[in-house]
């Protein structure tokens, strides 16, 4: 740590009202990076408060102010010979404990503001897992769904011959997210290996057959499943014969729910953007499968599992919060779940929210849950199992090795339990079981990437 070469009583104690609203001022249009910066900092600020060195070097404002933004234009044709044209963005936001890390979304929402978000967000997920890896994020509004392989491989190609100047595996090595899995990243690879002509870990979530890891695929959702748990553990409860409701139909909804499944719950709903199923006797394995296998092969809708299964119930246009449970994992997008939502979960015997998305409580929401004094689980950590994986194929890549799917596995136990461990500390009050774990996930993850910047000096 540097020497600080001022008094206490001259740091200048900025209060935590006029620094969001230099927050806000300083990014005009970016509600999505101002409610980001705003939660962590109600945390940060109490941390801090008798911490000179951190407001002398004037942390949390540099943390909220990313390294970097890149903004490009990304070209590309259709299959009818149509001229197209997105915009792309990569945001390094810090990369005091590594290499900045973070995935790459393609879907019509993606704006600057989504991605600075991401990338704050990234930044303390990041250094939750103990893994050296800094905090990135980026994408474009490029909506895959609909569009041809072909098409696909023209968007990435064309994505990744401007991204590829900005990236590496000792720089930023992003990953996939929202509209980006291995197909994106086999063509994302493949460009940046013709272009460089290097064969290196720039993308974690590759395939098997050229550098990918076992388990990344269901890491993200097993491990907020696995957070949920010692959650409950940690007041002497557990999963079994608990019920769920989770939202989303992707990777990480599916293998939440698989997961919750095999440690003994019963999973009520799944959702996609048109609205949510419920099904009363619950996703067994096989049903799970079948929303897999429709949803990421046949690129199907939701609503179609009532056709295959006519005891469940389809609700359109609706999210599953109404729906009574014992724990409930967010698993879709951010802002899914507002107070209203959370008021109804709290009312219906809801115990535990584990978040399995970024950000999918608002503000109000997470007020909600906090004040009603039940489990709760911010995504920074409970979903850190899928950048945890990621960080360790980035090792197998650099060591040129590829571990077995039981080593795998432990990891991922043993990191999530890591996290929480941590989130306890920062996170407990004496006297008491009760845990803040927004609280201890915003200290935690701020206390490591805080005193790497205050090695560094004013860099």
């Amino acid at each position: 740590m540097v020497g600080s070469n001022m008094s206490a009583s001259n740091v200048e104690h900025v209060d935590l009202e006029k620094f969001i609203a230099g927050v806000k001022s300083r990014n005009p249009g970016q509600p999505e990076f101002v409610q980001a910066v705003q939660e962590v900092s109600q945390d940060i600020f109490e941390y801090i408060k008798d911490k000179n060195q951190y407001h002398e070097y004037q942390i949390l404002r540099r943390i909220a102010e990313p390294d970097r933004v890149v903004s490009f234009r990304v070209c590309w044709e259709d299959d009818n010979g149509n001229i197209r044209v997105q915009r792309g963005w990569r945001v390094q936001n810090n990369n005091s404990i590594g290499p900045y890390k973070g995935g790459i979304r393609f879907h019509p929402s993606v704006t600057e503001s989504v991605l600075k978000f991401l990338a704050f967000e990234q930044t303390f997920k990041n250094s939750l897992t103990g893994l050296p890896m800094g905090g990135g994020k980026g994408g474009a509004n490029f909506n895959p769904k609909g569009k041809s392989d072909h098409e696909v491989m023209r968007f990435c190609q064309s994505f990744m011959t401007e991204l590829f100047r900005h990236v590496g595996a000792d720089v930023d090595v992003p990953a996939g997210d929202i509209g980006v899995g291995a197909r994106e990243i086999g063509y994302m690879f493949g460009q940046y290996k013709r272009i460089t002509n290097k064969f290196e870990g720039v993308l974690t979530g590759k395939g098997l057959e050229y550098g990918g890891s076992l388990i990344r695929t269901e890491a993200t959702g097993y491990g907020a499943v696995y957070f949920l748990n010692n959650m409950l553990g940690h007041l002497g409860q557990g999963l079994e014969g608990k019920t769920a409701v989770i939202s989303g139909s992707g990777n990480v909804a599916t293998h939440a729910a698989e997961k919750v499944t095999q440690m003994g719950g019963k999973v009520l709903t799944l959702s996609d953007s048109e609205g949510f199923i419920y099904d009363p006797s619950g996703l067994d394995q096989s049903k799970i499968d079948w929303i897999k296998t429709h949803k990421t092969v046949r690129r199907g809708r939701i609503s179609e599992f009532v056709k295959a299964f006519p005891g469940a119930e389809f609700h359109a246009g609706k999210r599953p919060w109404s729906v009574a449970c014992d724990v409930a994992l967010p698993c879709a997008t951010q802002n899914e779940l507002n107070g209203e939502e959370a008021k109804m979960l709290v009312g219906n015997g809801c115990i535990a929210v584990s978040e399995g998305a970024n950000m999918p409580t608002d503000l109000d929401g997470v007020h909600v849950f906090k004040s009603a004094g039940i489990l709760y689980a911010p995504g920074k950590a409970a979903n850190a199992g899928g950048v945890a994986v990621s960080g360790l194929e980035m090792s197998q890549n650099s060591a040129r090795i590829s571990w077995k799917e039981a080593d795998l596995q432990k990891l991922l136990v043993d990191i999530m339990g890591d996290i929480h461990a941590r989130c306890v500390e920062y996170g407990g009050t004496a006297g008491s079981k009760r845990i803040d774990y927004v609280r201890g996930a915003n200290v935690a993850g701020f206390k490591k990437v805080a005193d790497a910047m205050l090695a560094y000096g004013v860099v």
